[in-house]
């Protein structure tokens, strides 16, 4: 008998896998998710390794619209045909939460949506065979025609240099700070792991080093949230307060290690010297993690970008070389590096939620849901002032995913979340696109510096705004001919004269 062929396999039963085996069942297709772990979530039993999550759990908004609230949540992931959605804010009141309660969430969130997973199935080898995708998993083999790697970044990166073997990592350096008492410790990276581990360290180590290439950048200055943020910066304060502790800028060039410890060749960006050893007593390698293709055979291995971190992808989040190969979650930050928030569940999970309509739009005729109303202005403007009021999703995913208004004659067509790329890549003859946005460098703008704000009830079509705002784009045939700017407001609420006057004006002079 001839194994079933379904039409999906999803590696990963975290987060990403989990939603989207929602959205695939939901629709009624064949799937099956499989999972290495014993329970959901996998990844978030050992991290982050000090047990609490920086992603925002904000319970009290003053909200009562369940998808207002998504704004300020950003653990929960979503469910199609779901009235009762199960959100993580009744998980835990900690604005920053414990990584055991996000588990629990998890598990509930697979119990309640009958997700079908299969726990226990590391798969070991993913070759291509009459078309479909063969996965192995020990003794089992498991056959779809499309395949969706929701697996994240599982490896770590680590930088080549002489010596590196020798440090201990991220993933398995032990978290008791008191095994670093007295001790001279130097960590390698300035992420978020990097400052986790050292904040963890600086109230009984002597001296704690935070070393790397490039600069710290700041979440709060930047606005993406992988950059250091606040809860993780504590040994900056000390850094800037001459106790010891310090930020390096420079890159490691060699280290070696003998009985008097670690002897780490510095060569710093910003002094005068321009290579300078240095000894500790613990070398740690805080820089970040890849994603695993070693179980892809060489025929449909995916193409991986960005110092082979991660694959590289399509608009539609596809392989670039592998044709039907699709993925999910953390790994296709490669679509906004560093920019949006797809690296994170906040981001991800309506990335997901697209994802799924580009498969039914691709493989079962399913068009991408629209609304249709008049093209007419006023029409066009209540749709737009009403969308960017209510919508999480261009709120988290801002200047990735927009509302896309296709303009027929004397219809318009409505489309919701739709990757912007994938808009430009295949344009429709007349389109407006809408995403909330920032304004142009605005990650270059002191947020504790006094700068004057544009003013919030004059109407402010040139952008000269750097907080977050709506921005409407006009392009025919894939030209951009035309932008509006609606400005900004404290509260992100745009619905006065100052934001709907001007946005039916722009639509009167583009229809």
């Amino acid at each position: 008998m001839a194994e079933e062929v379904l039409d999906y396999l999803v590696v990963g039963a975290g987060p990403a896998g989990l939603q989207l085996g929602q959205h695939l069942g939901h629709a009624g297709h064949r799937y099956l998710v499989l999972e290495a772990g014993s329970a959901p979530g996998h990844f978030f039993e050992t991290f982050p390794r000090h047990r609490t999550l920086i992603s925002i759990n904000k319970k009290h908004t003053g909200y009562a619209d369940p998808e207002l609230r998504m704004r300020m949540d950003w653990n929960s992931i979503l469910a199609d045909g779901d009235d009762d959605q199960l959100v993580f804010t009744d998980y835990s009141d900690k604005l920053f939460p414990d990584a055991p309660d996000f588990l629990r969430y998890v598990a509930d969130y697979a119990k309640k949506h009958k997700v079908d997973v299969r726990y226990d199935t590391r798969v070991t080898r993913i070759r291509r065979e009459a078309g479909s995708f063969v996965l192995t998993a020990g003794d089992p083999e498991f056959r779809a025609h499309r395949l969706i790697m929701a697996t994240g970044v599982t490896k770590p990166y680590i930088p080549r240099f002489p010596g590196v073997e020798l440090i201990d990592q991220y993933v398995d350096v032990s978290v008791d700070p008191d095994e670093f008492t007295g001790q001279r410790v130097l960590v390698l990276g300035k992420g978020n792991s990097a400052f986790e581990t050292a904040d963890n360290l600086i109230e009984k180590a002597a001296v704690v080093h935070v070393g790397g290439p490039r600069p710290v950048k700041l979440a709060w200055r930047t606005h993406f949230v992988g950059h250091l943020r606040a809860y993780n910066a504590g040994i900056l304060d000390m850094y800037q307060l001459k106790l010891q502790h310090a930020i390096l800028d420079g890159e490691v060039r060699e280290i070696r290690k003998d009985a008097d410890g670690y002897h780490v060749k510095f060569a710093f960006a910003r002094a005068d010297e321009v290579i300078k050893e240095i000894r500790y007593d613990r070398v740690i390698g805080c820089t970040g993690f890849r994603f695993d293709a070693s179980m892809f055979d060489e025929d449909c291995r995916p193409r991986l970008t960005i110092n082979d971190r991660f694959p590289a992808q399509t608009p539609d989040w596809e392989s670039v070389n592998v044709p039907g190969l699709y993925f999910a979650g953390t790994i296709t930050q490669v679509r906004d590096f560093k920019k949006a928030t797809s690296a994170f569940i906040h981001g991800f999970r309506y990335g997901v939620r697209a994802l799924a309509k580009v498969l039914n739009e691709r493989y079962h005729d399913t068009p991408w849901p629209a609304t249709e109303l008049p093209a007419k202005p006023d029409a066009l403007t209540d749709a737009v002032i009403t969308r960017i009021n209510r919508t999480s999703a261009l709120y988290q995913q801002f200047g990735f995913l927009g509302d896309v208004l296709v303009v027929d004659g004397d219809t318009a067509r409505y489309l919701e979340e739709v990757p912007v790329d994938r808009v430009l890549e295949n344009p429709p003859e007349d389109a407006y696109v809408v995403t909330l946005d920032y304004g142009p460098d605005h990650d270059k703008v002191d947020p504790f510096d006094f700068v004057a704000r544009a003013a919030q009830d004059k109407a402010n079509d040139h952008g000269e705004g750097h907080y977050l705002h709506p921005i409407v784009r006009h392009y025919r045939r894939g030209e951009l001919v035309a932008t509006h700017h609606v400005t900004e407001n404290l509260e992100n609420e745009w619905d006065q004269e100052v934001h709907i006057g001007p946005l039916a004006a722009f639509f009167t002079r583009e229809l």
